[in-house]
Order: structure tokens, then C-alpha cells, then sequence
């Protein structure tokens, strides 16, 4: 393990990073405030495990094979893309029904559920092939080659860097909820709030099909 001068420099530039706006951060908030707090922390788990997947595939050398090879990264980048879109997508109609069928008087539509929204947090962050980069440019700049086993050394910097993340993923979760609460009375604002999300993981997703292969 790298010494604590250097773990410390690791820590602050994850924490950092964990709090970057990305696809998780955007998926988990569009998540809450469609469903509510559970849904959101069941996607902060989500995304937590599809950085752990991204985690385990660079410690085994699955991701440099995926990044070395133009083929494989731009298929998984463009079905990343398209899964964003997709969910962006769907995030806004379902806003703009749920406020349509406010004005209607009917009822909104059915939340997805903590299990689906857990599901779809580990594909929004297992299909984005910048995750794997990261990982693979950062992580071992930290590795200490003469400390022990360089794939268990990638493994637990990479954990802590995924807890970070998904730490940032709860904190979201757990202001959207509060915004979801206090505007109970204001359904335009939160359908306002959901299409913003959702328009963000669309615009999230087109920049992710237009990423270039790291040299």
C-alpha cells in the first residue's frame, strides 16, 4: 500500500472525483425524486456495485483489453450511450405523464421499485468504459510495486475510491429527498427537477458516444 503521504493524496483527489457530477450522481437524483428515498439509495448501491465491476475488471486486466482495442470500447461505450439516452429519455416522458395526469386529477404512473432502480445503477455505471479508464490512469500511479500484490493493492484503492463515490451518491440521494419532500405541494417543480435530470443523463450519454479511445 502506498505510504499515508501518498494515501492522503489519494483520498483528497477521489473525494474529489466522487463528487464530480457523472451519470451516477444524475441517475441516483432522478431516481429519488421519482420514487422517493428508498429508490435512490437502493441506486447509490447500484452504481457502487458497477464501480466495483470496473474495479475487479482492471485488477484482472479486463479493461486494458477492452481500452486496447477499438472495437470492444467503442461497443461497450456506444450501448453505455444508448442506456444513458434511454433512461433520460423515459425520466422526462414519465415526468411530463406524472404532471399531465396531476392536472388530470389521475394518478401518476407506478414507481419502479428499489429492486430496478438497484439494477439499473449497476448498469448505468458498469457501461460507461470511462469509469474502466479512470480507473486504469489513476489507480496505479498509487500501486507500490515492492508492497505486496499489485492486483490486491488495485483492488482496495479502487474499493475506497467506489465507497467515496457511493457516499456522494447517498448524500445526493438524501437531498433530493428532502427537495422531494418539501416541494410535495409543488408537483410542477419536482417534474421541473426530473427533466432536468433526465435531460443531463441524455446529455451525458451523447457525450459518452462522442468519447475518444484513451492513446
Amino acid at each position: 500500500m502506498p505510504d499515508p503521504t501518498q494515501l492522503a493524496l489519494y483520498l483528497a483527489a477521489a473525494v474529489l472525483l466522487a463528487i464530480t457530477p457523472g451519470p451516477g450522481i444524475f441517475y441516483v437524483a432522478a431516481r429519488t425524486l421519482a420514487g422517493g428515498r428508498a429508490e435512490g439509495l437502493a441506486s447509490s448501491l447500484g452504481t457502487g456495485l458497477g464501480g466495483l465491476v470496473h474495479v475487479i475488471a482492471g485488477s484482472l486486466g479486463v479493461s486494458a483489453i477492452v481500452l486496447a482495442s477499438a472495437e470492444l470500447f467503442t461497443a461497450l461505450k456506444l450501448l453505455g450511450a444508448a442506456y444513458l439516452v434511454w433512461i433520460g429519455l423515459r425520466t422526462i416522458l414519465a415526468a411530463r405523464r406524472d404532471a399531465a395526469s396531476d392536472l388530470a386529477g389521475g394518478q401518476a404512473e407506478p414507481k419502479l421499485g428499489p429492486r430496478r432502480a438497484f439494477r439499473e445503477g449497476v448498469m448505468v455505471e458498469a457501461l460507461n468504459p470511462k469509469t474502466a479508464a479512470f480507473f486504469l490512469a489513476f489507480v496505479p500511479q498509487f500501486v507500490n510495486p515492492t508492497a505486496g500484490p499489485v492486483a490486491l493493492q488495485f483492488i482496495v484503492l479502487g474499493a475506497l475510491s467506489v465507497a467515496l463515490n457511493t457516499a456522494a451518491d447517498v448524500i445526493v440521494a438524501c437531498a433530493a429527498s428532502r427537495i422531494r419532500n418539501g416541494a410535495a405541494a409543488r408537483p410542477a417543480l419536482i417534474s421541473r427537477l426530473r427533466q432536468t435530470s433526465g435531460a443531463a443523463m441524455m446529455a451525458l450519454g451523447a457525450g459518452l458516444a462522442l468519447a475518444k479511445r484513451p492513446a
